[in-house]
């Protein structure tokens, strides 16, 4: 069972079985809703994982920044805590950060590296997508 939570500890989830993915995401969106020059997501199934709100089982707040596209957020503390969008079906990509050990994060790949920030110098090494990474997992590992 992995766990994570929210700054305050009000929103929590937890989930079971192996992550789909792990990244960096570039873009636009995903900055300024963290306010951060780059976002480190993992995803997840949703058989298996669940949201508590408040110590009760239910979904948090989200935000539908745009068609297909919820964000997920603590309405007490503000934290982003998922990003889930319809072109992912079956999974949510929950922030590393809030994992209740984020030094567990390993990303895989970049996404949405061309909007990269120009003052961010990375050499991890590591694939870099233009836009979104393909959903299905044999098209991802596609590029090794």
């Amino acid at each position: 069972m992995t766990t994570g939570h929210c700054f305050c500890g009000h929103v929590s989830y937890r989930y079971e079985g192996e992550r789909t993915w792990s990244c960096y995401c570039h873009c636009g969106d995903c900055r300024r809703n963290c306010a951060a020059p780059l976002v480190a997501f993992i995803g997840v199934s949703l058989t298996g994982f669940s949201w508590r709100v408040g110590g009760e089982e239910q979904s948090p707040k989200f935000y539908a920044s745009s068609p297909g596209v919820k964000r997920f957020f603590c309405d007490e503390c503000g934290t982003p805590m998922a990003f889930q969008a319809n072109h992912y079906p079956g999974e949510i990509h929950l922030y590393a950060p809030t994992l209740s050990n984020p030094d567990e994060f390993q990303p895989e790949f970049h996404v949405h590296y061309q909007e990269k920030l120009p003052w961010l110098h990375l050499e991890d090494g590591l694939y870099r997508y233009d836009a979104s990474a393909p959903a299905n997992a044999e098209a991802r590992d596609a590029h090794d």
